[in-house]
């Protein structure tokens, strides 16, 4: 396949969407040690899932109007939670931690981040944990500034994977970083300027897309890949690259087991504009073994002291696209795992899915902060005070009543 007629196959398949920001060739994985002995995993899904997907609200009568394609509920093979919410059958095989109460979600929930809907903003304030960028950008990361909370903190190892630097652990705290079979030749600072100056550029987009592809540690195996009318976004996952989070889990789980008790990464992927059917099972197939992979190497007494908390930097629309996908949004899911957790049910205030009840009447309309959330968690594993969580850890938050997400 020659260069040009590889790029069309690119640009056609769906590979490049509105940012390289959601790419899943690219992850990163952070750990820091702490002197208290229970486990806290933080895993940042870039890209902005579809958290109306992944727990679906079957229950609320105006989901079936909004999803005619990207149809849920147990009559559409999603698994039956609770009546009201099913979960994504590709999430199948983590049925068994919700029945034992190791798996919880909280919908509707979001950062103050609103109404631009783009990755990196997005993901910025994510990471920074603060109400907005217009400081300048982010300066450190919110789990970096729990970890100068509390004394006695030294540095086990940061680690990344892929590219660059998660902002989540950026700080005073010192951390540093593990990246296996890394051969880039671009500086983070580089990828992320040319994202920005060619995110409204679908041509030069998929040009810069191809380079990195053409450039990644496989040897160039995926650039060599026949048009054979398989999704793009399969083909990756099947040349290999899909299992580095395989990777990122079994150096977690060691690390968590020894001296480590802070772990921090992200899974890529989730920017489902179009195929979402096929290319959120594939994500969620990654992110099931992840959790599975921390559970089983974790299992017994550490596991029962561990929480994971997932997020992500926006929701996506409420209603389906006409690509078979969803767009940007605001309210979103985050998920909860971990003997630690109080598991087995799907915590926050549903706002409903009617026209009325949608911010801008597009999105899902979020209910609870959540910073406040993940503040919550810390509080109980680490022992924080409210007033250091709502004014150093998170300025600016109020953490409001106990969601109960912890034993």
């Amino acid at each position: 396949m020659d260069l040009l007629s590889r790029r069309n196959f690119l640009a056609r398949s769906g590979l490049i969407g509105c940012s390289l920001a959601a790419s899943p060739l690219f992850t990163n994985v952070i750990f820091a040690a702490a002197p208290w002995d229970t486990r806290l995993v933080v895993i940042i899904l870039r890209g902005g899932f579809d958290g109306l997907d992944v727990v679906q609200p079957y229950g609320d009568p105006a989901y079936a109007k909004l999803r005619q394609k990207l149809k849920g509920g147990p009559e559409n093979g999603g698994l039956d939670l609770d009546g009201y919410f099913s979960l994504h059958p590709a999430l199948a095989g983590l049925m068994p931690m919700w029945t034992a109460g190791e798996l919880g979600f909280v919908h509707a929930v979001s950062t103050p981040y609103r109404d631009k809907r783009s990755h990196f903003d997005g993901q910025d304030i994510l990471e920074a944990g603060t109400e907005s960028l217009s400081t300048g950008g982010v300066r450190d990361g919110w789990l970096n500034r729990m970890l100068q909370a509390v004394p006695g903190v030294q540095a086990d190892t940061a680690y990344a994977i892929g590219r660059g630097d998660m902002a989540l652990l950026k700080g005073a705290a010192p951390v540093a970083n593990w990246s296996p079979e890394a051969d880039l030749t671009m500086s983070p600072q580089a990828e992320r300027l040319m994202d920005l100056i060619t995110q409204d550029d679908p041509a030069m987009h998929a040009a810069l897309a191809e380079a990195r592809l053409l450039s990644s540690p496989d040897g160039g195996q995926m650039g060599e890949m026949a048009d054979n009318g398989e999704d793009m976004m399969a083909q990756m996952q099947r040349a290999g690259r899909g299992k580095a989070h395989l990777k990122v889990a079994k150096f977690a789980a060691k690390r968590l087991r020894a001296d480590a008790r802070v772990a921090a990464f992200s899974l890529n992927g989730w920017d489902t504009h179009q195929a979402q059917e096929r290319n959120l099972s594939l994500a969620l197939g990654r992110l099931a073994e992840t959790l599975d992979h921390l559970r089983d190497t974790l299992r017994g007494n550490i596991w029962k002291k561990t929480a994971v908390v997932v997020m992500t930097e926006f929701g996506r629309t409420a209603r389906e696209n006409g690509t078979g996908g969803t767009d940007h949004g605001t309210g979103g899911l985050m998920i909860t795992a971990g003997g630690a957790i109080k598991g087995g049910k799907v915590h926050g205030n549903w706002p409903g899915l009617g026209t009325s009840d949608l911010y801008q009447g597009r999105d899902l309309m979020p209910t609870g902060d959540v910073r406040a959330q993940a503040a919550w968690v810390m509080r109980g594993l680490v022992g924080l005070e409210t007033s250091v969580l709502e004014q150093s850890i998170f300025p600016g938050m109020e953490m409001g009543t106990d969601p109960g997400l912890l034993l």
